[in-house]
């Protein structure tokens, strides 16, 4: 019984502080404050160390010998990496998922981009949550499990760049507008339209982030 506590909570733990990386509440710049961190969520260092650990599995987190660890920074080449798999994987998945999906699966994807849609209009934190949410929730009635867990993860690590994406004034309205696009064709079942919607709406996103990162101060790797 001890043991399901102790991974119940480190699960808990890599999921608290990959939401805050992914807020963009953590400093890329300077190492993570362990000991304060750990005294903010009420625990010890022992479980925050191996969510860090799991942290860095999934590419969010790197660490460096005797400095601890620091969230990694924003590069053009690993969004472009990122983008690059989604776009091979993503259209077929939700092209499939959009035949086979239950009356359920549907009204998800419904609700999903409708709190998303709130989201967006309210100016609130976690839009980049709800896009992964609703991505996702495109993508599961495919029966695919192991496409789309590398999908999911492929989505955590791109969620800072959707972001930087929507930063510009005016993109989280297109964005928006292509979503409800993309969700009438997938819920219409038209697999060949899904397919080029999901597509052009990734492909979007890629040439707005290589137009912003050629004018930025990010480092690009």
């Amino acid at each position: 019984m001890t043991g399901i506590i102790v991974r119940n909570l480190s699960e808990q733990l890599v999921d608290l502080v990959r939401d805050r990386i992914l807020a963009g509440k953590v400093d890329v710049d300077r190492a993570i404050r362990q000991d304060a961190l750990a005294a903010e969520l009420g625990v010890s260092k022992i479980p925050l160390r191996e969510a860090l650990t799991r942290l860095e599995q999934e590419g969010l987190v790197r660490s460096r010998a005797n400095r601890g660890y620091f969230v990694r920074e924003l590069t053009i080449a690993e969004a472009e990496e990122v983008y690059a798999l989604r776009l091979t994987l993503e259209p077929d998945v939700a092209a499939q998922a959009a035949e086979r999906a239950t009356e359920e699966e549907r009204a998800v994807a419904r609700q999903t981009l409708a709190q998303l849609d709130e989201v967006t209009h309210a100016h609130g934190d976690g839009v980049g949550a709800f896009n992964r949410a609703f991505h996702l929730a495109l993508l599961r009635p495919s029966r695919q499990p192991i496409t789309t867990t590398m999908l999911e993860r492929l989505h955590v690590l791109g969620e800072r760049y959707v972001r930087k994406h929507l930063e510009p004034l005016g993109r989280d309205q297109r964005a928006n507008d292509e979503h409800a696009q993309l969700l009438d064709c997938w819920l219409a079942r038209d697999a060949a339209a899904v397919r080029v919607r999901m597509y052009a709406h990734i492909e979007q996103t890629v040439l707005d982030l290589r137009r912003e990162f050629r004018g930025d101060t990010v480092s690009v790797q």
